[in-house]
């Protein structure tokens, strides 16, 4: 079928990388490989991270401009009338201002995959994005959930006839078990390329240097690793942005166990992830974290916090070690724990990488989907 598929808090060819990015590419990889036509309908930001009632105003403006522009192209056959509206990752910040119009018009589907809603958020700064998000939740024929704990605030909104459909976080695992069989080789390059001892553990993290909760993880990751200095180990960062003073800042009391790999495209990050071996991020707010799916299937054993989605991909403690959000020091002895018991790390990764591929693998998500859209349509 033909499917419209637009993520208005940030779209799939945006230029920044992030989990979200990463999500919205593959909602439409796994569509794809269902047999679906997917037709991205908008590039249209509708982020305010700032509460800006004068910025939201010009974002709606923009995005019933976009609505009414679609809805003469399809009237003018120059774009296929779309059988279902599928919005990714919408909420109060980021409302969807053209789906609910467009499926409203054309009289078909309109889906939703991770929504999520504050009411705290009422007569607030993000209260136009908040009302805009309860309205188009509130006509969704499906909302796709990759959060649990999202759905205790968006299940009163939906209609009747509507449901949430559970669908595990997912990626293409292939890559990464192309990579991790060549493990060696990528230990050997990335060894050269960032000067590390090849010799000691790699721990890893991939995450964009942000403001807020990015930079906290940062923080608390620096504290639980100044813990444990006595072992060896060195810590590779994966990512950028404009916290990277603060992050920097937040790592500086381990001195230089720290190697700076910077931002990555998503085919360099298979052979960084399969060169590793432990994945740690305190994961403070974390929705779920697509990086702790991409590292399982690689092959690496986690320690994260209990947040969240966290819990719904890291399977604990067969894979990895849940603890507390933002406690240093019970991180600090798990990461200790692992690193003092290298067999024990082998049978999770072994474990992760088995999890990973049976539970999260594009190929599930492609038929899971597919169940879906046939379910409404």
């Amino acid at each position: 079928m033909m499917i419209a598929f637009y993520a208005p808090m940030k779209s799939p060819n945006h230029p920044t990388p992030s989990g979200d990015r990463r999500m919205a590419q593959l909602l439409i990889q796994a569509m794809d490989q269902g047999g679906h036509q997917v037709h991205l309908a908008s590039h249209h930001r509708a982020y305010d991270g700032v509460g800006d009632a004068g910025v939201q105003a010009d974002i709606k403006k923009e995005g019933d401009r976009q609505a009414l522009g679609l809805l003469d192209a399809y009237a003018d056959d120059k774009i296929a009338i779309p059988h279902v509206w599928f919005t990714y990752h919408l909420y109060h910040k980021a409302p969807d201002w053209i789906g609910p119009r467009i499926s409203e018009a054309l009289n078909i589907p309109y889906v939703i995959a991770e929504a999520s809603h504050a009411p705290k958020q009422a007569d607030g700064p993000w209260d136009l994005g908040l009302r805009a998000s309860e309205r188009a939740i509130g006509m969704a024929s499906m909302v796709i959930s990759f959060n649990a704990t999202d759905n205790g605030c968006t299940q009163p909104l939906l209609k009747s006839d509507a449901r949430i459909a559970q669908v595990p976080p997912f990626v293409d695992t292939q890559p990464y078990a192309v990579a991790a069989q060549e493990r060696v080789v990528y230990r050997g390059m990335t060894a050269g390329q960032y000067n590390i001892d090849p010799t000691v553990p790699w721990l890893v993290c991939v995450a964009m240097m942000r403001p807020g909760d990015k930079a906290q993880s940062y923080e608390c990751l620096g504290q639980s690793l100044s813990l444990i200095k006595d072992r060896p180990w060195n810590l590779l960062v994966v990512g950028d942005g404009p916290a990277r003073e603060q992050v920097e800042t937040s790592l500086s009391c381990i001195g230089d166990r720290v190697s700076w790999i910077g931002a990555q495209d998503i085919e360099s990050l298979p052979g960084i992830y399969a060169a590793c071996d432990l994945y740690v991020w305190p994961s403070i707010n974390e929705a779920y974290g697509m990086a702790f799916v991409e590292a399982q299937a690689s092959g690496l054993p986690v320690v994260a916090g209990k947040t969240g989605g966290v819990s719904g991909v890291v399977n604990a403690p067969e894979c990895g070690i849940l603890v507390e959000p933002g406690n240093a020091r019970e991180m600090a002895d798990a990461i200790a724990m692992l690193l003092d018991n290298p067999k024990r790390r082998t049978a999770m990764a072994e474990g992760a990488q088995a999890y990973t591929w049976q539970n999260h693998g594009l190929n599930g998500a492609a038929s899971n989907l597919n169940a879906l859209l046939a379910e409404i349509t």
